[in-house]
């Protein structure tokens, strides 16, 4: 459970980096860019409860 936790962290951390990167390349818009942004936020936020969750048990 806590490298599941740890891989959401890792893609929280990675897709903001893809989003600009598209957006940049008019490939997303803005509103799809920032949609991306929050989604990256959630996984994030998932993955860390779910990497404190496996130490705790």
């Amino acid at each position: 459970m806590a490298a599941l936790g740890r891989l959401g962290q890792f893609l929280g951390l990675a897709i903001p980096a893809v989003a600009i990167l598209l957006e940049l390349n008019h490939a997303i818009s803005l509103g799809q860019m920032l949609v991306m942004l929050v989604a990256a936020i959630c996984c994030f936020w998932i993955g860390r409860i779910l990497e404190g969750y496996a130490r705790n048990v």
